[in-house]
């Protein structure tokens, strides 16, 4: 269950001027929704995922979580480049209460690196640091999953594997999910949050934000 109260959000641009991602958003997303956040190129979509987890702050409101967030799905900022990807791994695990040594033998099976895993995370490529960073995601039991872009992540056998292991849990979690491909927004979501010029339209049928939003492109 996620709450929004009267939620804002702007930036300044080069040169003078502000960009405003929300302004005043109230809305209640109880679990049931799954929802594709959608919207052009610039209408702030990474920008609320970020708020949402909680690493980003809005300028005025409150969000309201009511279970655990994820970070946003393949997301590596929040690991410790000296450390390993199995000391990575560990600490989440420390962090949100889990089995350490069966996180750990999880995300080592999932991500697939190898002996890379028991490398420093500073010497891994942008694909593998995404990859350890969904392996830990998906391994790590929380009740509402923030997702950007996850088909982005690894080769074609990597990818099927991230989706089938994550659309086993669809059920029994909330999803947030950023994507700029229809089919997976299909695959994943039941609903949508259209951003546009500063305002968010909620749609309980995805269907309909999907078209929605088409219109706003043709308009």
């Amino acid at each position: 269950m996620l709450e929004f109260r009267a939620v804002e959000k702007a930036f300044r641009l080069p040169g003078g001027g502000r960009r405003r991602i929300l302004s005043g958003l109230t809305l209640d997303l109880p679990q049931k929704y799954r929802v594709a956040i959608i919207g052009r190129n610039g209408a702030g979509k990474s920008t609320f995922l970020r708020m949402v987890a909680g690493t980003l702050q809005p300028d005025h409101g409150e969000i309201r979580r009511l279970g655990r967030v994820s970070w946003p799905m393949g997301f590596s900022g929040g690991f410790h480049p000296a450390l390993t990807g199995r000391q990575n791994a560990r600490f989440v695990a420390r962090i949100y209460g889990a089995d350490t040594d069966d996180l750990v033998e999880e995300v080592q099976a999932f991500c697939d690196l190898g002996p890379y895993f028991d490398a420093r995370l500073q010497t891994y490529s942008s694909g593998m640091k995404a990859r350890l960073a969904l392996g830990v995601s998906l391994a790590t039991n929380f009740d509402c999953y923030l997702v950007d872009e996850i088909t982005a992540v690894g080769d074609a056998a990597f990818r099927k594997k991230a989706q089938r292991t994550f659309a086993e849990r669809l059920d029994r979690v909330q999803v947030i999910m950023v994507s700029h491909s229809e089919a997976t927004l299909r695959e994943y979501c039941n609903s949508a949050l259209f951003l546009q010029d500063g305002e968010g339209w909620f749609f309980e049928d995805l269907d309909e934000g999907l078209a929605a939003y088409r219109k706003s492109i043709a308009s």
